[in-house]
């Protein structure tokens, strides 16, 4: 019996969204629980999982709005329609030579047409492995990096779900030096000696742009030109302008000596990487610091809702992460439970699962106080918006080395400006100010961040 495919609940407030591609073609065999289409919604895009095994068919055509609860395909499991369909994972392992054809039309701006089609015949193994990581089916942000850089995705090892290329694969195979492209390819020495030659010059010219952020545009004989907005673009639109007008935004300052955790986070960071696998960077420290305050100032950590004001014994923290789609607000659940290397490793996760779209609804709902870190772009003032329905949002910022009197002496510093944007309407400036000086005090003498006082 047919089982269909329908639009499960996808978070708070969240009733449609679009169906961005078909993972999986129209007749092909599907396991039960893989991915078989994403969808684009307010917040982030999801892949949508299939819940039996049998044969995908399509009922709903990519590009469409979708609404929650509606059919968008079925499941054939009937012996027969299973029998005489191909497996989802072995068009792109029997059909290397198409598949290099392909990522060699990609490849056609930075390639001499010669190079790829060369190994195909020579060395038909070769070929079958570097396919097998980069299906067809591509993400829009690997597909640009492709086109603007030329590099194949099929070059490019996965590390995303079902051995899918992601965009910081492709990022780092963009700046990964020429010689790594040469020991990759020993194994076929006369490929080896002319890939050189051929890939680093062309790419040196567009890889600057997708470092930046930036987008080849293309625009009409009046030099205008009008893109549609994405979903979840409009959606950040509308909540800002929405917070603006409904919430008393008011942003207090203040500024942080971070020598004394630069000092800490130099001397022990290679042993936390050796002994946690995971880097030690600030964010474990202000995440730390901002709960130990929260605990003080639960104002900061509660929310309106109507005539009443809703109290959290728990901090669900979230973190701003921008993408090629817009800013998303990952959610660390129970950060106040989380060891420091716990909260480094989820941050790591969540920000790369942000960035690749593979984020659940779950994980992007539910936060009580974000934190936001413009000083990753080299912002050293900023006013941050509030993230609805939370009532108060932390400002990071560059660090500055600048002097500061210590004492009576003037010394060179560790700077960083901080800044609390905050509903006014149910948080004082006492409040406010005194939560900004106590995640002061508790960074500029870290051993009160451990001891908790």
């Amino acid at each position: 019996m047919p089982t269909n495919i329908e639009i499960p609940s996808l978070g708070e407030s969240i009733t449609e969204a679009v169906l961005v591609r078909w993972i999986l073609a129209d007749g092909q065999r599907v396991s039960a629980n893989e991915p078989v289409c994403e969808l684009e919604t307010d917040k982030a895009n999801v892949d949508l999982p299939s819940t039996a095994a049998g044969v995908l068919r399509h009922i709903v055509e990519e590009g469409q709005t979708v609404q929650v609860g509606q059919v968008i395909g079925r499941i054939d499991d009937s012996a027969s329609a299973i029998a005489n369909a191909p497996a989802a994972a072995k068009p792109p392992a029997s059909k290397a030579a198409p598949t290099t054809q392909a990522a060699s039309s990609v490849e056609a701006p930075a390639k001499k047409p010669a190079a790829p089609a060369g190994p195909a015949p020579a060395a038909p193994a070769p070929a079958g492995p570097a396919a097998t990581p980069a299906p067809s089916d591509q993400s829009p942000s690997v597909r640009r990096l492709a086109s603007e850089t030329g590099v194949d995705p099929a070059t490019v090892p996965g590390t995303g779900r079902g051995g899918r290329v992601t965009k910081q694969d492709m990022q780092k195979a963009i700046d990964a030096p020429p010689a790594a492209d040469e020991a990759d390819t020993e194994p076929e020495p006369p490929v080896a000696r002319t890939v050189p030659a051929v890939v680093p010059p062309p790419p040196q010219t567009p890889v600057a742009p997708a470092k930046a952020g930036t987008e080849k545009l293309t625009f009409d004989s009046t030099g205008i030109r009008r893109s549609p907005m994405s979903k979840m673009r409009k959606s950040i639109a509308r909540r800002l302008v929405e917070v603006q007008q409904t919430a008393a935004i008011l942003t207090t300052y203040n500024e942080i000596d971070l020598t004394a955790v630069l000092d800490l986070r130099g001397k022990y960071k290679q042993k936390f990487t050796d002994v946690h696998g995971v880097s030690l960077g600030l964010m474990s420290f202000f995440s730390r610091a901002a709960i130990l305050a929260l605990a003080e100032f639960p104002r900061l950590n509660a929310r309106i809702d109507g005539e009443e004001i809703v109290y959290h014994q728990f901090v669900h923290l979230g973190i701003a992460v921008s993408t090629d789609r817009g800013l998303a607000v990952p959610v660390m659940r129970n950060a106040q439970l989380l060891s420091f290397a716990r909260v480094e490793s989820e941050i790591k996760r969540l920000a790369q699962s942000t960035r690749d779209g593979r984020l659940g609804m779950e994980e992007l709902t539910g936060g009580t106080f974000t934190i936001t870190n413009g000083g990753v772009y080299g912002s050293l003032f900023s006013t941050p918006i509030l993230n609805p329905p939370q009532s108060a949002i932390l400002g990071m910022h560059a660090i500055q080395k600048r002097p500061v009197c210590i004492g009576d002496k003037i010394e060179a510093r560790q700077m960083m400006y901080v800044a609390l944007s905050y509903d006014h309407r149910l948080i004082d400036g006492r409040e406010s100010v005194s939560f900004l000086v106590r995640m002061k005090d508790m960074l500029e003498d870290p051993a009160r961040l451990m001891l908790e006082i």
